[in-house]
């Protein structure tokens, strides 16, 4: 779940160095450890993650999340896209807040567009800027459904990874990766964004909430993963990718009438298919 567009959020510097933590963080973490997630109920939510998103989206339908209006300036191998037709698939695609910004914008791209939630896909589905003439929207299992059923193989120039394979058990990222390998194209590159381990919402976590190491449950029984760049560079490397870039990216919420400073720890990487 990506809260990262709330009020007033400021850049900082960005930042390979680890986060420093201070006493407080480390006693936090540490008693995340006394009450962690029983096997049952971790299995339990894994049968159910579909349902919890698919609740989600009812309650919040496309209110929740902001418009990505951000991502060329992250990205810029998007920015680079409009001299010839690309085609772009965005995995957990929610309601279509990475796609509809880009259309406005004029860019030059074919898009397929995933999510696991019917419901989601039902409300970008409904956006009165949705063509399937060049948007293909379909529900997916990104672990266990292959990309390939719907996309030719080798056929991609970019996938989009955005606040998604945090909600994924990490027992299962090798899975998804390997999905998405075989629907890139040669050179073809991965675009990636998430939670950065001991990102603030990773430190409020209370016990009772840990799965297991850096895997967290929420209220609402969806997940987050926080990643380690170490982790990720491991997770594409040996599945095919070679890293271009790999690196934390460090901000901050302010919100001045609720005397409200909070760091935010992301994880932003480019990996590309090799041949």
């Amino acid at each position: 779940m990506d809260d990262s567009s709330k009020i007033n959020i400021r850049y900082q510097e960005e930042t390979v160095e680890p986060v420093k933590l201070n006493e407080e963080d480390q006693t936090t973490l540490i008693k995340q450890n006394l009450r962690i997630v029983s096997e049952f109920k971790a299995q339990e939510l894994d049968r159910h993650a579909k349902k919890y998103w698919d609740i989600f989206y009812k309650r919040n339908g496309d209110r929740f999340f902001k418009d990505r209006h951000w991502t060329t300036r992250e990205f810029t191998d998007i920015a680079r896209l409009n001299n010839d037709k690309k085609q772009i698939l965005e995995i957990g695609c929610g309601v279509g807040n990475f796609i509809y910004p880009l259309l406005t914008d004029g860019l030059n791209a074919d898009f397929y567009a995933c999510d696991f939630s019917p419901r989601a896909i039902e409300c970008l589905k409904s956006n009165p800027f949705y063509n399937p003439s060049i948007i293909k929207a379909f529900t997916c299992d990104i672990v266990n459904d292959k990309l390939q059923s719907v996309i030719p193989k080798n056929s991609l120039d970019i996938v989009t990874s955005i606040f998604v394979l945090s909600a994924i058990n990490p027992d299962n990222h090798q899975k998804v990766v390997q999905n998405i390998h075989e629907v890139l194209k040669n050179g073809g590159r991965v675009l990636f964004r998430d939670y950065g381990l001991h990102d603030m919402t990773q430190l409020r976590f209370k016990p009772g909430h840990k799965i297991s190491e850096n895997f967290y449950m929420r209220q609402d029984g969806t997940r987050s993963y926080f990643f380690s760049i170490d982790y990720l560079h491991k997770l594409f490397t040996e599945n095919g990718f070679k890293e271009l870039s790999n690196k934390y990216v460090c901000k901050r919420t302010i919100n001045i009438k609720e005397e409200i400073d909070v760091p935010r720890r992301f994880i932003q990487a480019t990996f590309f298919k090799q041949s």
